[in-house]
């Protein structure tokens, strides 16, 4: 019976959908010769040296041709999951990339998991768990910001930190623990204020890493902006500024806006989501006291709040009581 974690494992790379190439990527022990069973070109894949490219053709069990193809081929260790790699650059399309991909698991390989070719590659050293999770961030990244983020992450530079921290603790929990079995001779291994300096050291860097949590989630999910107001206040005339289309219904009918609008917006690299409310007033209407308690709900997610006033109005004081209300259910 063949170990889970050492099959031959097969996944379609790409996104799904019509395009010019996809891509098919088999890894574990015997994929190389696995893909040799289906694939014909000037040599066997198994003869070839590690990061070359290969042109052939990938015929199913009958020797019916299903595509020309160029296979790329990576040999252990030297490959993304250090496992013996080949990826199968084919023409796009569902239809072809599936019957690439069922071939292929037809002549003995299996499903890849999601995630699982990563999982490789940290259960077999060659990322830890923190680039592993980088690259989840890398291929989700909507912005510069974020780009830079997850890039930085996956060179390891957040590794390093914490790998050198926990150098620090242990080395300095070693001399101590040494100190302690000569306390009776008085033998000092450790200078006091020596070992506080390092252990501030070590908090101020761990309270900087506890800091960037929050800055990194921004850059990888964008920075929360709702716009909020009472109804006819301009709330959907700024969205649509800022967006520089009519995505809202603009109307001067108070409380035409009474479901929430989402869009993506970007300035100097940085994510912003933009999120247009219902006004906020009381009332009878079913759907519109729905759309008020979305745009609440809405309004204590938000990391910043554009309270819109009209300042054509009378008295601000029905304005000046929500914004006291938003803050305090902000806090």
């Amino acid at each position: 019976m063949s170990n889970y974690n050492e099959d031959t494992i097969a996944a379609v790379a790409t996104a799904v959908g019509d395009g010019a190439i996809s891509i098919v990527r088999v890894s574990g022990k015997g994929s190389i010769e696995l893909i040799d069973k289906v694939f014909s070109g000037k040599q066997k894949l198994i003869q070839a040296h590690s990061h070359t490219i290969h042109y052939g053709k990938i015929s199913d069990p009958k020797g019916q041709i299903i595509d020309e193809v160029l296979a790329a081929v990576f040999k252990s260790p030297n490959s993304y999951t250090s496992e013996d790699m080949v990826e199968i650059n084919c023409h796009g399309g569902w239809f072809v990339t599936n019957r690439m991909l069922q071939t292929i698991l037809e002549s003995g390989a299996r499903m890849a998991e999601p995630g699982e070719f990563t999982k490789r590659a940290f259960v077999n050293g060659r990322i830890d768990l923190v680039q592993a999770e980088a690259v989840a961030d890398l291929i989700k990244a909507r912005s510069d910001l974020a780009h830079k983020a997850s890039i930085s992450q996956l060179e390891g530079k957040l590794s390093n930190k914490l790998i050198n921290i926990n150098s620090q603790l242990i080395n300095l929990i070693g001399l101590i623990e040494l100190e302690l079995d000569f306390v009776e001779e008085q033998i000092s291994l450790i200078d006091s204020s020596s070992a506080v300096e390092t252990l501030s050291n070590i908090i101020q860097e761990l309270k900087e890493l506890s800091d960037s949590f929050k800055s990194g989630k921004l850059y990888r999910e964008g920075i929360k902006v709702v716009i909020a107001g009472k109804p006819n206040s301009g709330k959907s005339s700024l969205l649509n500024l800022l967006l520089k289309e009519n995505r809202a219904i603009v109307t001067s009918i108070p409380g035409t806006t009474r479901d929430i609008i989402e869009e993506n917006f970007i300035i100097d690299g940085a994510l912003f989501v933009l999120t247009d409310t219902a006004g906020i007033r009381t009332t009878s209407d079913y759907i519109e006291i729905e759309g008020v308690k979305r745009s609440h709900d809405k309004i204590r997610e938000a990391d910043i709040v554009l309270f819109v006033i009209d300042i054509s109005a009378k008295s601000l004081e029905d304005e000046i009581k929500l914004i006291k209300q938003i803050s305090f259910d902000n806090k």
